[in-house]
């Protein structure tokens, strides 16, 4: 199979429409769409629900933006790309849920592609999800590491341990020496691997069909791993000390996006959609200084307990 952009753009707005479907069956409230385009290049779809039901903030974007000449965050460590012309699109999702019981997830599924006219093309798709709780529940972080470890398993055994570690180490938040959250996978660059998922670095066009089987099973499975969370804790109770550590722990969240995610310097730099972009930050957010939880507290068992890397599976 030859590189299809269409098939990768199909595919990313039925997975869009699908989770949308979803989300707004658990929330009880429709998302609002916001079709926009892009002056230099492309445009996307944006679907945005907020004060929901379930949740405080959510949306899931899909994007397709071209270009003839990259930002600087894309070609500061592939020099190579610099002066092609280029397509990069993709589904991106954030849910903050107003319960802090309730975890908040990411999941994006991208890909890139460079070159001109007949020349071979420079490929990539990247993407994960990641699960970010407030108040931590083993099995809640089991039962999405295992269906992360699932969605991969078909495509080779190398696959999650090295994405799981990827995870880790890509949603760290340096400055403040400890981890966005539970993790999940992150894969990036990805355009090769082997039956052992052995990368060898950029490939033939035959090696598309792999790729995007298995950005398609990350993809349908982000459901699988997200809803039965909701389902279990979308009703537990909550007062205002939990609401308040949940605005705290949104600061890390927003922290890493403006500082470190590649996808939000990406966007940017690259002239994208600023409301569509930004749309991941959580709505209400609170910083204190030099704050630590009470030692005992459930607030200090999500440092101590879940705040760490784990194999979880």
């Amino acid at each position: 199979m030859s590189v299809n952009v269409e098939a990768v753009k199909t595919y990313f707005l039925q997975l869009q429409e699908l989770i949308v479907e979803r989300m707004e069956g658990l929330d009880g409230h429709r998302f609002l769409s916001d079709q926009w385009t892009r002056p230099e290049g492309g445009g996307g779809i944006s679907r945005l629900v907020e004060e929901g039901g379930l949740l405080e903030r959510g949306g899931v974007n899909f994007s397709h933006v071209e270009g003839t000449r990259l930002p600087p965050s894309a070609t500061a460590h592939r020099a190579e790309l610099a002066g092609k012309a280029w397509q990069a699109m993709g589904v991106s999702l954030v849910f903050h849920p107003r319960n802090p019981h309730v975890p908040t997830v990411h999941m994006n599924v991208r890909f890139f592609i460079a070159g001109h006219g007949s020349e071979t093309p420079i490929w990539w798709f990247g993407g994960g999800m990641d699960l970010t709780p407030y108040y931590g529940y083993a099995e809640d972080a089991v039962h999405f590491h295992a269906t992360c470890r699932k969605a991969l398993e078909p495509f080779g055994a190398a696959y999650y341990p090295r994405f799981k570690s990827w995870c880790d180490e890509y949603f760290f938040i340096k400055h403040r020496n400890e981890p966005r959250g539970v993790g999940g996978i992150f894969f990036d660059d990805f355009n090769d691997a082997d039956a052992g998922g052995h990368f060898r670095g950029i490939g033939p066009e035959g090696n598309f069909a792999h790729c995007f089987g298995l950005v398609q099973a990350v993809g349908d499975h982000f459901l699988p791993a997200y809803v039965p969370i909701v389902q279990r804790r979308q009703g537990l109770a909550y007062g205002e000390r939990e609401r308040d550590f949940q605005a705290y722990r949104r600061g890390r969240y927003v922290e890493f996006n403006l500082v470190y995610d590649r996808g939000t310097l990406f966007g940017l730099q690259s002239g994208g959609r600023t409301e569509s972009i930004l749309m991941s930050m959580p709505p209400v957010v609170k910083w204190r200084y030099d704050w630590h939880p009470e030692p005992g507290t459930a607030e200090a068992g999500l440092y101590a307990d879940f705040l760490t890397p784990r194999d979880w599976v």
